[in-house]
């Protein structure tokens, strides 16, 4: 999930709705669009390699969790209008973070 919302929708090649919904929040200059797209991206990503890693997952699990909530709340409320199932992008997060969780659980356990 973070090399594709990352790489793919960021930063390679990106995705024009992703661009859209960063272009909605207040008072960031349009030139700033596609740095700050392309600097989330490699965050992404790295949290992405990280996650990997196996290491500190418990702390992984919780830094993985508070962006899925932070990037998704903050395209919700100043983006609200380009999302057409909000719903269903909180439902998928819900599962992601359940996911995330057991899996951190896990490794933490077998260490």
């Amino acid at each position: 999930m973070w090399y594709y919302e990352g790489l793919w929708c960021k930063v390679f090649p990106g995705r024009v709705d992703q661009r859209a919904i960063i272009a909605d929040i207040p008072c960031l200059p349009g030139r700033a669009v596609t740095p700050l797209m392309g600097s989330i991206g490699i965050v992404e990503a790295a949290v992405g390699i990280w996650a990997l890693s196996g290491k500190r997952p418990c702390l992984a699990a919780v830094v993985q969790t508070w962006l899925i909530v932070s990037f998704n709340a903050g395209g919700l409320i100043f983006a609200a209008g380009r999302f057409h199932e909000p719903g269903r992008l909180i439902i998928t997060d819900l599962a992601l973070i359940a996911l995330i969780r057991l899996v951190a659980e896990r490794r933490a356990t077998t260490r």
